[in-house]
């Protein structure tokens, strides 16, 4: 399958990762004939982390597919832009216009090994050493359990209260990977969430960060949403 010259991918983590968080993904998409950007969000305001995707896209010349991880879903709904052609959602948020990421995050009550997390004095999330073991990262090994925690950024509660725009998947092209096994989102919160969307699913028996510990149902979604939405 060919893709359109400078046909890009944009991938965008979640709160408490960064682009490393993509590794493998990255390379299994690239391979495929695509270029490839992760969008660093600085994970302030909601406001702010759409800003930065669309920064970047302008950067970019030719057409773009944006993927997004967790609560990076509600950033790539932001960004209005006709360079975007399809949005691929990995066990991601997806409010609906003013609709909070917690609101669609909490609609269901949490997996037993969900953390209770609360912001620090300048309104910061961070994620407990014992929710990287067993929610956010349980499928993990050792050594990678202790680089998330070691590179995790938090994210700024304004993030998740902020109230969310008219959604890009309402009218762009929508892929979902629904992670079986995730403790932070509920299989049954991405189900809602990928139906309501109107989206391609697909589904992984992986837990909360699969684009690390089972990569290859997300690079096989975001190269099948690139043929579709990218090829030339």
């Amino acid at each position: 399958m060919g893709f359109q010259t400078n046909a890009t991918v944009v991938l965008v983590p979640g709160a408490w990762a960064d682009g490393s968080s993509w590794g493998t993904v990255i390379n299994g998409v690239a391979e495929a004939g695509l270029k490839v950007i992760c969008a660093p969000i600085p994970l302030t305001t909601l406001t702010d982390d759409i800003a930065t995707v669309r920064r970047v896209i302008g950067r970019i010349d030719g057409p773009v597919l944006l993927v997004a991880h967790a609560y990076a879903g509600a950033v790539i709904a932001g960004v209005d832009d006709n360079k975007v052609k399809g949005l691929v959602y990995i066990t991601a948020l997806a409010p609906d216009e003013g609709e909070s990421t917690v609101e669609v995050f909490t609609r269901e009550a949490p997996h037993p090994d969900a953390p209770k997390m609360a912001p620090d004095e300048n309104g910061y999330v961070w994620m407990p050493h014992e929710a990287i073991l067993k929610a956010f990262s349980p499928n993990a090994s050792a050594h990678e359990q202790v680089r998330l925690e070691a590179i995790q950024r938090p994210i700024n509660v304004a993030c998740i209260l902020e109230k969310a725009s008219a959604p890009a998947w309402k009218k762009k092209p929508t892929w979902f990977l629904i992670a079986e096994e995730d403790h932070m989102i509920l299989e049954k919160t991405q189900r809602f969430m990928a139906e309501r969307m109107k989206a391609t699913i697909r589904t992984a028996k992986a837990d909360h960060i699969p684009s690390l510990t089972m990569p290859k149902p997300v690079i096989d979604i975001v190269l099948e949403a690139a043929a579709s939405t990218l090829a030339g």
